[in-house]
C-alpha cells in the first residue's frame, strides 16, 4: 500500500530524482542519488531521507529498468524506512510520455500471487457526487476506510472502472486496488469486483447487493469466488491504466 511521485532534477543538482512516498502510517520526502556501479545488475541509485533528527541516511536502492511487454522505462525501488523490506516501481502515466516529462509516480510492486479472501467484512456506498464509492473492507489483520475513484484513464472494456484509494496520515492519496462494474451472468444483477493490494498479496473481493440492499446505494463485500461470472480479468489491476 504505497503511492508517491518522482520528479528529475536540472542535471546539476546533487540528486537525479526528487520525491515523496506515502503509506498508511507515513509520508517521506526521498531523493534518489547516482552511485557507483559494480556490475550491471548493482543499483543505479542511493535512495535517501532525512530521519526525524535532521540527518540524511540512507533507506534503499534503486534501479534504471525497462518493462519487457511495454518497452517503457521504470525506476524499480527496494526501501525499508523500519518497517521491515518493501518494493515499489516508479512509472510514467501516458499522458506523462506524450508530453515527454520525466515526472513518475510510484506504485506499489504487483504481487505474483492472491491471497485468500477467507473471513472478510466491508461495505460499500455509492456517493451522490462525482459517481464515486466510500467503504471499508476489514479482517482480523486489517480495517481499510477507502475511497473508489472514477479512472478517467480507461480506454479499453478490460480497463479497471474505479481506481481505489486510501490516505496517508498526511490526507495523500494512495492507490491500492482497482474496481470493475461487473453483471452477474446467472442472476443479471450487478456488482463490483475489486483486487486490493496489501503486505500478504493481492486480495479480490466482491461488492454485491442482497434482497433487502438492491436497488439502493449500499453494497455488501464478500469474499470472491471463482465463478463464470468474472468477465474481467483483474491481473492488471495495479497499473495506471488498466
Amino acid at each position: 500500500m504505497f503511492a508517491g511521485t518522482l520528479n528529475k532534477n536540472a542535471d546539476t543538482a546533487a540528486a537525479v530524482f526528487t520525491g515523496s512516498i506515502h503509506n498508511t502510517k507515513f509520508d517521506i520526502a526521498i531523493q534518489l542519488e547516482t552511485r557507483a556501479k559494480m556490475s550491471e545488475r548493482s543499483p543505479d541509485y542511493d535512495v535517501t531521507a532525512v530521519n526525524k533528527s535532521g540527518r540524511k541516511v540512507r533507506i534503499g536502492t534503486a534501479w534504471n529498468e525497462t518493462g519487457n511487454t511495454s518497452g517503457n522505462p521504470y525506476i524499480s525501488m527496494q526501501l525499508d524506512v523500519g518497517l521491515g523490506p518493501f518494493r515499489v516501481n516508479a512509472v510514467q502515466t501516458q499522458e506523462a510520455r506524450k508530453a515527454k516529462s520525466e515526472d513518475f509516480e510510484i506504485i506499489p510492486l504487483v504481487s505474483n500471487g492472491t491471497m485468500k479472501s477467507g473471513s472478510i467484512s466491508g461495505e460499500l456506498t455509492a456517493m451522490d457526487a462525482d459517481n464515486a464509492f466510500a467503504g471499508y473492507i476489514a479482517n482480523m489483520m486489517f480495517d481499510l476506510d477507502f475511497m473508489l475513484i472514477e479512472n478517467d484513464y480507461k480506454t479499453e472494456d478490460t480497463h479497471p472502472d474505479y481506481r481505489i484509494e486510501v490516505s496517508s496520515p498526511k490526507g495523500k492519496p494512495i492507490r491500492v486496488g482497482s474496481a470493475w462494474m461487473a453483471k452477474s451472468n446467472r442472476t443479471g444483477h450487478d456488482y463490483v469486483s475489486l483486487l486490493i493490494n496489501t503486505p500478504d498479496g493481492d486480495l479480490r473481493v466482491n461488492a454485491v447487493q442482497n434482497e433487502d440492499q438492491r436497488g439502493g446505494q449500499t453494497f455488501s463485500i464478500i469474499p470472491f469466488v471463482q465463478s463464470g461470472d468474472q468477465e474481467q480479468d483483474a491481473g492488471g489491476g495495479l497499473s495506471l491504466v488498466a
